[in-house]
């Protein structure tokens, strides 16, 4: 460290040259996508391999929204590409002016080039950038497009972003026929896992077919031995949303709100206004914002607007009904919000982004063009339908009470001061230092693994939380029930953060939060328990990365000295190969390794060959060395990120797994079932 201080310093390079131009790299066409590929589609695990086909999709979607394409296929083919289909304009192959080549060939192989910075091309456009389809080709091994119009068809291959061969003709097809159709390879220099999941991909079709009900989006698996294909299309659009979204909870209005309708922004531009809710018997709200089909998690104007038409047109007609009364019980926005489900969709011309994730809509103009459109149309539908208002109504004046329990209640979970630890729950072990950008809260299924954890712990930075038991299911409960349980209070109190109302993730005290529960049903449960706790009250923590959930090992393999440590059945046959190996793990292979065989009971070890092999059966069989060395050490352990890939349907498995109905968990269950392997517990 000190001689890359003082080469700094110096201004050289470390070795002895200046710094001049020669060290300037200039990269050329999409070499910098295929350097920095984490920059333009987040990163090159799954997430980035799916958001490949994201970018495609999106293109035609585009198309859709311009009121040129009404259908758009995605197959996923047996070498591993992708094929995305779609009927709309076909992207010109023309010779283009400046560049003196094919326009197929510029938007294939530039960033920053195509028909969404033309106003007229494109109204409005959910790929902004002009950089989607471009950096496909620069991240597939290879990819090739064909284009329908003008009588012909048009192709051209690429390797790694660059073009094989000129755009040439390859066969003449029925007048008036016109589309593209892109096949693509993603590139294993680039992406280790190049295996796309049929469900990820139709989860995001299914969305962008609630979001466009002219349009039609299919998406087949040719890989396995029966094709397995999905349709989607939703004449209902929003309505249809919503109710799909709800689908597992009782509704209590029969009839969901929709509105629909558009105004002109600050330069005259259409922004079009698009929205749907409905009201269950549960206590949670769910709403999901759009712009261009773009989920804006972080929400923006067009939410702010939408809630402040929703508050004051519920508001004016409880008053001028009788149901409120000046300077009695008043109603806020949350008790609206109570059992509430919408999405909200807005088409905007030139959107602005802000936020930590740049999902967040700022456009100042689109707050008050939501407010009049929703507004308005929020009004006729209280006077059309009473008995729906009423029984709004009615669960809102439930929720103001329950606030106010709940605000009682929560008094019990605010510290003193954001230093101090006067306040703090009596079992947590906290940590030295309190930088939340450098601590973490382990919270620990079990006094006795929380007592190894305390033991076996770096103090200076990893604070422990054991937690006795199961805490309560959120998500059949209002607030002020879920603070009386103290398990969960401790949790509040010891994040920090808040809880409700009051929650600012900014104030979260740690800046990882790891669930450490046992490897077995009991342990999954309680992880279950404690990610719909943190979902339903305390989102904004996942959806900023500070929620992890640890990964103790399931064994403990042995030779003389040498102790090893397997995660699940593969990795443990792997290090008896290794110990062993092959031929002696192959010839002294115990009746445990065998196919359809179980680990012995907790304690029992088994002798193959001079390896010893111990099953762990909990958290509280290890020591604290052993928990240290394992799934403690930012050195050695493993720890999973908590995300939300898609919100809705995050939103509906929590749903079927914590809530009310069995019939849907059940057929989650059944239908699932493929995915889990032999756990052994």
């Amino acid at each position: 460290m000190a001689k890359t201080a003082e080469v700094e310093r110096a201004g050289t390079n470390g070795d002895g040259r200046g710094y001049t131009a020669e060290d300037i790299t200039v990269l050329k066409g999409l070499e910098a996508v295929r350097l920095r590929p984490a920059m333009y589609i987040g990163d090159v695990s799954a997430r980035g391999l799916h958001h490949l086909v994201y970018e495609v999709v999106d293109n035609s979607v585009d198309e859709a929204l311009a009121g040129y394409a009404k259908m758009i296929a995605v197959t996923l083919n047996k070498d591993g590409s992708v094929t995305v289909e779609d009927d709309g304009r076909g992207i010109p192959t023309d010779i283009h002016k400046e560049e003196k080549r094919s326009a197929l060939e510029v938007v294939m192989t530039m960033l920053h080039a195509g028909g969404k910075f033309d106003k007229n091309t494109y109204k409005v456009s959910g790929g902004l950038h002009g950089v989607g389809v471009s950096v496909v080709n620069a991240l597939s091994e290879w990819l090739e497009v064909e284009v329908y119009r003008e009588g012909k068809v048009f192709f051209q291959k690429y390797k790694r972003g660059g073009p094989v061969e000129a755009v040439k003709v390859t066969g003449r097809i029925k007048e008036g026929r016109t589309g593209t159709k892109t096949t693509f390879q993603p590139d294993p220099q680039i992406f280790k896992n190049r295996v796309f999941k049929f469900e990820t991909l139709a989860e995001r079709l299914r969305e962008l077919a609630f979001l466009n009900s002219d349009v039609t989006l299919t998406i087949l698996d040719a890989r396995t031995k029966v094709e397995q294909r999905e349709e989607f299309h939703f004449k209902g659009g929003l309505v249809e949303f919503v109710k799909y979204i709800d689908d597992t909870r009782p509704a209590i209005i029969k009839k969901p709100f929709y509105a629909q309708g558009s105004d002109k922004d600050e330069n005259g531009r259409a922004v079009e206004v698009e929205a749907a809710f409905t009201y269950n018997d549960e206590y949670s709200e769910n709403i999901f914002t759009y712009v261009n089909n773009i989920n804006t998690h972080e929400g923006g104007t067009h939410l702010i607007g939408f809630r402040s038409a929703l508050t004051r047109s519920l508001n004016n007609y409880a008053y001028k009904n009788g149901i409120l009364k000046e300077g009695g019980l008043s109603l806020s926005g949350d008790d609206f919000r109570e059992g509430f489900t919408g999405v909200v969709s807005v088409k905007v011309p030139e959107p602005q982004f802000e936020g930590q994730t740049k999902t967040k809509l700022g456009n100042s103009e689109v707050k008050s063009i939501v407010e009049g459109v929703i507004g308005s149309g929020l009004a006729a539908w209280l006077e059309e339908f009473p008995a729906d208002a009423k029984r709004i109504l009615e669960k809102a004046l439930r929720a103001a009470e329950a606030r106010e329990a709940a605000r009682k209640a929560r008094d019990i979970t605010r510290r003193k001061n954001a230093l101090a630890t006067a306040g703090l729950p009596g079992k947590l072990a906290d940590c030295s230092i309190n930088d939340p950008e450098h601590c973490e809260l382990y919270l620990v299924e079990g006094d006795s693994a929380g007592g190894s954890a305390k033991q076996g712990r770096d103090r200076r930075f990893q604070a422990i939380l054991p937690l006795k038991g199961k805490i309560l299911n959120v998500e059949k409960a209002r607030l002020h029930k879920i603070l009386e349980n103290e398990e969960i209070r401790n949790i509040f109190t010891a994040i920090g953060a808040g809880v409700g109302e009051t929650f600012d993730a900014a104030k979260v005290r740690y800046g990882k939060i790891i669930i450490m529960c046992d490897a077995d049903v009991d342990g999954s449960h309680i992880r279950t328990l404690l990610l719909t706790l943190f979902y339903r009250h305390m989102k904004e923590l996942i959806e900023l990365g500070h929620v992890f959930i640890a990964q103790p090992p399931l064994y403990k393999v042995k030779k003389g000295k040498q102790e090893l440590y397997a995660y699940d059945e593969d990795e443990r046959n792997e290090i008896v190969k290794r110990l062993a190996g092959d031929k002696a793990a192959k010839r002294e292979e115990s009746p445990a390794h065998a196919e359809g065989e179980e680990m012995p009971e907790e304690g029992a070890q088994i002798v193959a060959g001079g390896i010893v092999i111990s099953r762990f059966k909990g958290l509280g069989e290890m020591n604290p060395e052993q928990l240290w060395a394992t799934t403690m050490n930012p050195e050695t352990r493993t720890i999973l990120l908590v995300t939300i890939e898609n919100a809705v349907d995050a939103d509906r498995t929590f749903s079927i797994l914590m809530g009310d109905d069995v019939g849907p968990r059940r057929d989650f269950i059944e239908k699932n079932a493929k995915y889990v392997r032999n756990l052994d517990v």
